[in-house]
């Protein structure tokens, strides 16, 4: 994978250890971090399309929700709380989005489980 052109890969071929997010996860890159515990992380977005643009992920590599396994349905709830958890600390009482883009066609471009925590502004409809 070449983690500056996340677009040229699929989830199928993307692994743990060439994972810009996995890397993140265990601390060999730098993020901004504002939760983790054993099972997640959220971090600032690096490219922000809103005052507030966290990512909450899985520690655990899954490429998409496509991958979404019954064994693993507790983690994606768990997701959303934090993101949940996250929107009150960050005072988003007015609303907040919480989307989780699903293949390149969506408009996935790392290809590790992400639900982006978006607020501070109003949202459009339809998003894309």
């Amino acid at each position: 994978m070449n983690p500056m052109n996340p677009l040229s890969d699929s989830a199928s071929n993307t692994t743990a250890t060439d994972c810009i997010f996995c890397r993140i996860a265990s601390g060999e890159i730098p993020a901004r971090i504002e939760y983790q515990d054993s099972s997640c992380i959220a971090f600032q977005d690096a490219n922000p399309q809103a005052p507030v643009h966290l990512l909450v992920i899985p520690r655990e590599h899954i490429g998409s929700a496509r991958e979404v396994r019954e064994d693993n349905e507790v983690l994606f709830g768990h997701l959303h709380h934090v993101a949940a958890k996250l929107a009150d600390k960050l005072k988003l009482a007015d609303g907040y989005r919480a989307v989780m883009n699903t293949g390149a066609a969506a408009g996935q471009t790392v290809f590790h489980v992400h639900l982006h925590l978006l607020g501070g502004r109003a949202m459009n409809w339809p998003p894309g």
